[in-house]
């Protein structure tokens, strides 16, 4: 049993169906790669899982729970996080106060002591620049930040959107390896959507290519790194 199935999703805004029927699903413990063009419904099926957007039609099951009409905050707490497209940080508030908000839901004290230490050991970065304001970070080191707030929510699946863009390569590669010790060393499953097909491919489990809201192709990460289509459609080659 997969811990999450998405089955037969549909997502409209007013007339214009975003995502339409999309089926996959994601294995506990793997990192799941979302890839696609801009417009291609990417964002779209994340803020349906988390509950920002209302599913049109289909289900979204949790550990084989239906969530598909349950709140965002009930989502949160059923282990669902997200850090969005654009960072979305409070830029006059410090680093440290930005990762406090994604810790609300948390009640124990130890646990959010102790999340907090594992993202200052993962971005040693953010731990230097804790008592800064947000907005007078570098780009690579906000979406650091993002991450980590995300992280405080202790999830059991976490949702990263577009997480290199904008960034210099050499903070890229730093957060593509921040992600695998997320997934190995803290066994937290991830759903990776990236316009960087070939980052997003090689660190990815199981992918899947959308073009206008609809699922084109599904596969192992190295599978679809091979495949000719998705080569020429988005690799370059």
């Amino acid at each position: 049993m997969p811990m999450l199935d998405i089955q037969d999703l549909t997502v409209s805004y007013g007339p214009l169906e975003a995502v339409r029927n999309i089926s996959f699903s994601v294995e506990a413990g793997s990192i799941a790669a979302l890839i696609g063009s801009n417009g291609a419904g990417k964002s779209t099926t994340l803020k349906s899982i988390i509950g920002l957007v209302p599913a049109a039609r289909g289900r979204i099951l949790l550990d084989d729970q239906d969530i598909t009409r349950q709140g965002s905050a009930t989502r949160v707490h059923a282990g669902i996080a997200l850090s969005p497209e654009g960072r979305r940080l409070f830029g006059r508030m410090s680093v440290q106060e930005n990762l406090m908000v994604g810790a609300h839901g948390v009640k124990s004290s130890q646990v959010i002591g102790r999340t907090l230490d594992e993202i200052y050991s993962l971005f040693p970065r953010v731990k230097e620049r804790r008592r800064q304001l947000a907005g007078s970070l570098s780009g690579g080191e906000q979406q650091m930040v993002a991450i980590g707030r995300a992280l405080m929510a202790n999830p059991r699946l976490l949702m990263l959107d577009e997480p290199s863009l904008g960034i210099a390569p050499k903070i890229v590669a730093e957060i593509a390896g921040a992600i695998e010790r997320i997934n190995q060393d803290k066994q937290i499953t991830i759903i990776l959507v990236e316009q960087n097909a070939r980052l997003a491919l090689r660190l990815s489990n199981q992918a899947y290519a959308l073009e206008h809201g609809e699922i084109i192709r599904s596969g192992k990460g190295a599978e679809l790194l091979a495949d000719p289509v998705i080569q020429k459609a988005y690799l370059g080659v």
